[in-house]
């Protein structure tokens, strides 16, 4: 009981806990803000009015996401100088850049462009406001990329030596381009995407469920089956280079993630733990479920490939296991579902079946609406607790990185930030109901994309011709 009134202990509670709760609203903004730019598309392309009511629609929910999302990162920035100024004075000449350029070549262009991207449709040109969406797109995603890479190059430091107790940067470009960057971007990339995909599939059969709007969110949600069909099973491929970054680089984790504690003999396989209980105190899983030679060919592609376990490191330096172990299977067992009712969906429309009527693929769909947070945050658990006891591995231990406060000084400021966000959560729920249950504004006012373009619409809505001009 003493260890949770640790300073180190709780500021790490702290931190994990609001970068739990802060990630699930970037995800969504890196998503949806793809799903903008290719249905504003569509409405150049094709002049179906449908489409573009479906970016104003969709931008309100991308904007209540967006402002959870800046109000919940702010005490991120904050603890790497309250709660974690020894990591800060370390790290400080990569870390400080890194997040710099996250905040002004990423943040800053979303965010100058947001503006434009919500309230420009009758200010701008159409072709400048793609622009403003395909711009607040990018910036969303050069903030992921930006953050990932910081967090990579932590799992995998790189480009730096230490030197009178501070890391010196050797090489901005190999420090960037860590050994786990290029996976971790990509698998938390898609990982957005298929996040997004999902919410967007889920509301849309939320809406076919009560036969409303059924012809404008069938379109939705056909969108949403076609890029699920695409990103689940890349997600997957993603998820298996990720493993095998992870294999050669930080053997501990693996082996901590998967609750495996012998390495195999030369010649022999390693088993894989399906399901298992791990005692970290007796080393050994007190039982387990295991399929044979499967641990093997998972992270060597090989049926007799080695697999260190977990008794090789002193004890000083093993990961936590029960979380990374469980967490793993989790994202897992989310990823294989999730392709797996894409692929459904998608044999069912082949076969042509009305998409709309299929009444237990829709009520599957808005049930799936929220596993795609549950295995980013199960994700994000196992990167983080099983990169453990290091905080850059290799080089600087979590313990060390701390600063020393009062331990009741930072369980004061977690419940605070407990309440904060429990109360921005409540916000945001109740304001996503209201905006899900009004539904589209199918009557609004549509800008001409030019004066002799008919612009396709759908019944009772109105195209104003006057709006092919921009305006100040």
């Amino acid at each position: 009981m003493d260890m949770w009134f640790d300073h180190v202990t709780l500021s790490r509670v702290q931190f994990g806990f609001t970068a739990l709760f802060h990630i699930l609203w970037p995800v969504l903004t890196v998503g949806l803000s793809v799903f903008l730019v290719a249905v504003e598309t569509l409405w150049l392309k094709t002049h179906d009015t449908d489409y573009y009511h479906h970016a104003r629609f969709w931008s309100k929910l991308l904007l209540l996401n967006f402002g959870i999302g800046v109000v919940s990162g702010i005490p991120l920035e904050f603890q790497f100088g309250t709660n974690w100024s020894e990591f800060a004075v370390v790290t400080g000449d990569f870390m400080g850049n890194i997040l710099g350029f996250e905040a002004a070549m990423a943040f800053m262009l979303e965010a100058g462009f947001f503006g434009i991207m919500m309230f420009g449709w009758r200010r701008v040109a159409p072709g400048i406001h793609l622009f403003a969406t395909v711009m607040v797109a990018t910036g969303a995603s050069l903030s992921a990329f930006w953050i990932m890479a910081a967090s990579a190059w932590m799992q995998t430091p790189a480009g730096v030596h230490l030197e009178q107790g501070r890391l010196v940067v050797d090489s901005y470009f190999d420090a960037i381009f860590s050994p786990a960057m290029p996976a971790s971007v990509a698998h938390m990339w898609v990982a957005c995407l298929e996040t997004s995909l999902f919410v967007i599939g889920g509301i849309s059969a939320w809406y076919l469920l009560r036969h409303r709007h059924v012809d404008f969110f069938l379109k939705s949600f056909k969108l949403a089956v076609i890029g699920a069909a695409i990103v689940t099973p890349a997600q997957i491929i993603l998820g298996d280079a990720s493993g095998l970054v992870v294999a050669e680089n930080q053997p501990a984790k693996l082996a901590a993630s998967e609750a495996h504690w012998e390495t195999n003999p030369p010649g022999t396989s390693a088993a894989w733990a399906l399901l298992a209980w791990p005692d970290a105190d007796a080393q050994r899983n007190r039982w387990a479920i295991e399929i044979p030679a499967a641990l093997s060919l998972l992270t060597t592609h090989t049926f007799t490939g080695r697999v260190t376990g977990l008794k090789e490191f002193d004890r000083a330096d093993q990961p936590p296991v029960l979380v990374p172990f469980y967490a793993l299977r989790i994202m897992v067992a989310i990823g294989v579902w999730l392709l797996l009712l894409s692929v459904w969906t998608v044999w069912r429309w082949h076969r042509g079946r009305a998409l709309e009527q299929e009444r237990r693929l829709l009520t599957l769909w808005l049930a799936s609406l929220p596993l795609g947070y549950i295995a980013v945050e199960t994700g994000w658990l196992l990167r983080e607790v099983g990169r453990q006891p290091w905080v850059v591995h290799g080089l600087i231990r979590t313990a060390d990185a701390a600063s020393a406060l009062p331990a009741y000084a930072v369980a004061a400021s977690l419940l605070a930030y407990l309440v904060i966000y429990v109360t921005l959560l409540t916000v945001f729920l109740v304001f996503a109901r209201r905006l899900v249950r009004r539904g589209p504004d199918l009557q609004a006012p549509v800008p001409a994309l030019h004066p002799s373009s008919p612009l396709r619409s759908a019944p009772g809505t109105v195209v104003a011709a006057d709006d092919a001009a921009p305006r100040s």
